[in-house]
């Protein structure tokens, strides 16, 4: 059986996830958790960037 490489559990089915410009294989528990923390990533990077009075994108 496969092992996620995140939470190291036996499962059925691994998905992968781009994480930092990156393919990983994980769990979908592990999925869902790392989609959510890059969301969060993101919308924090936007913020700091409006507070600093960034125009351009990266």
């Amino acid at each position: 059986m496969p092992e996620c490489r995140e939470c190291k559990d036996e499962v059925t089915k691994l998905v992968t996830v781009k994480v930092a410009g990156k393919a990983r294989k994980v769990c979908e528990d592990c999925a869902d958790r790392l989609r959510e923390a890059g969301e969060i990533a993101e919308a924090s990077e936007s913020v700091m960037q409006g507070m600093m009075g960034f125009k351009g994108r990266r």
